[in-house]
């Protein structure tokens, strides 16, 4: 080997433990992904529970509730477009518990086509999840509030509009409900976790990296010969 290899030998080892490492720390963050979404799982299927006194995003959040009463007459339309169902509303209604308390429910997905169609009253147990739903980025036009026409859950001008604290219910079940509407309970399916991907980027950028040095090694030893 002469001197001419080592530069090549060095930027190859070198670069390729640096995209190796990076490979094995997606690895690394992958498992601990993996771990946060079966936490927020069996969280989301625990044994629901009252609605907690004061309701918050970092202690409640996923949190399953239970309540008993009835549900407003008055929706709120959330403009969504399912994989299956294709375009149409979430609809939020206030719902009023036999505790005296108002809050917000998600009461799951209508077609387009039902959006405005009479629906029969929700009633009896509800069953869902606290959340507070990050809906807006940069491209989310603003709510039309005054033509009942939202593209985020604002919890705040909903509640004001609806009467109801700023808090959020995701159906997952009820005694009575509109067939109309479709329940959409909260799952861990909209987690994004690309760390197997971002690892398999790395680990085959290591492969190419080796294969290049390689191929660079091979080229000074053809010109030694």
């Amino acid at each position: 080997m002469g001197k001419s290899w080592i530069a090549p030998l060095i930027i190859g080892v070198l670069g390729a433990a640096i995209l190796i490492a990076l490979g094995i720390w997606q690895v690394q963050r992958l498992n601990w992904k993996q771990d946060i979404i079966a936490q927020i799982d069996a969280r989301m299927t625990d044994v629901p529970a009252a609605l907690p006194a004061v309701p918050n995003a970092q202690e409640h959040r996923f949190q399953p509730v239970e309540m008993n009463g009835q549900a407003d007459t008055q929706e709120l339309h959330v403009l969504v477009s399912h994989k299956q169902m294709g375009a149409g509303f979430k609809i939020i209604t206030g719902f009023q518990d036999t505790s005296g308390r108002k809050v917000l429910l998600d009461q799951g997905f209508v077609r387009a086509a039902d959006k405005d169609r009479a629906r029969l009253g929700l009633r009896g147990q509800v069953v869902g999840n606290l959340h507070w739903p990050d809906d807006r980025n940069a491209s989310t036009p603003e709510n039309d509030q005054a033509g009942n026409m939202w593209f985020a859950r604002d919890l705040q001008s909903m509640a004001e509009i609806l009467g109801t604290e700023p808090v959020l219910v995701v159906l997952r079940s009820a005694t009575q409900m509109d067939p109309s509407i479709t329940p959409l309970p909260l799952d861990s399916a909209a987690i994004a976790n690309n760390h197997l991907n971002y690892a398999i980027t790395w680990f085959s950028l290591a492969a190419v990296w080796l294969g290049m040095t390689a191929f660079w090694l091979w080229r000074i030893r053809r010109r030694t010969i």
